[in-house]
C-alpha cells in the first residue's frame, strides 16, 4: 500500500472522528481557552518536575532522524556546520528502548557551531500518554552535545502546560558510534 493511500485514510478516519480524541480534560476550542485567560488571574502557577528519556536514532533502518539540508562546507566541517536534521524522537521512562513510550520529541536541530559540535534545537516534547497526554512543551536552545549538562529553555507549552516557561536539562545516557543516542532530560516547568 503506498505511503499516499494510508496517509488518505488517516486523514478520513480522523475526518470522520472515529479517532479516540486526545486529552478530552483540556478543552481546546477557542471559546475555552479564552474563558481559561480570563480566570487565569486568579490561578496558582505551579511547578512540574518531569524525566525523561530522549532516543536519537541516526542509524539503521528504523532511524528516528532525517539529515535535510547541508551546505558545501558541511562536508569538510569537523562540527557538520549547516548540517539541518528533522527528528520524531520517542521519549520513554526509562533509557532502555523498550521502556515505555511517554511521548515525542518533535522537531529540527541543525549544527550551528564552528568550533565544536553543538546544536539549535528547536523542538517539542509531545506528551502521549499518562497525566500530560496531549500537551506538549517547546523548546530553543543551545546544545552542545559533548558537554556533560546542558540547559535548553522552555519556552512555551500547550494543553496542561499553556503559558510554560522553565528548563530542561540534558545529559548523555549512551553514545554509540554510529551517533545513535540515549538523553536523559530532567525538566522543571512553571505553568498554570
Amino acid at each position: 500500500m503506498g505511503k499516499q493511500c494510508i496517509i488518505s485514510m488517516l486523514c478520513a478516519i480522523l475526518l470522520a472522528g472515529i479517532a479516540t480524541p486526545v486529552a478530552p480534560a483540556i478543552d481546546k476550542r477557542p471559546v475555552a481557552v479564552e474563558m481559561w485567560f480570563k480566570k487565569l488571574p486568579h490561578t496558582k502557577e505551579k511547578l512540574t518536575k518531569l524525566h525523561f528519556y530522549f532516543h536519537d536514532v541516526v542509524s539503521g533502518k528504523n532511524s528516528t532522524v532525517v539529515r535535510v539540508a547541508d551546505s558545501k562546507a558541511t562536508v569538510k566541517s569537523p562540527t557538520v556546520f549547516g548540517a539541518v536534521f528533522v527528528m520524531d524522537d520517542p521519549l520513554t521512562e526509562g533509557p532502555e528502548p523498550d521502556s515505555k513510550i511517554v511521548g515525542r520529541a518533535q522537531g529540527i536541530y541543525s549544527s550551528t557551531s564552528m568550533e565544536e559540535i553543538g546544536f539549535l534545537m528547536t523542538l517539542n516534547f509531545v506528551f502521549t500518554n499518562g497525566k500530560y497526554n496531549g500537551s506538549s512543551l517547546s523548546v530553543l536552545g543551545h546544545n552542545p552535545i559533548f558537554h556533560k549538562y546542558r540547559e535548553m529553555p522552555i519556552i512555551g507549552g500547550s494543553g496542561a502546560f499553556r503559558l510554560a516557561r522553565g528548563i530542561a536539562t540534558a545529559k548523555t545516557y549512551r553514545l554509540n558510534n554510529a551517533g545513535d543516542a540515549i538523553v536523559e532530560y530532567n525538566v522543571m516547568v512553571l505553568h498554570y
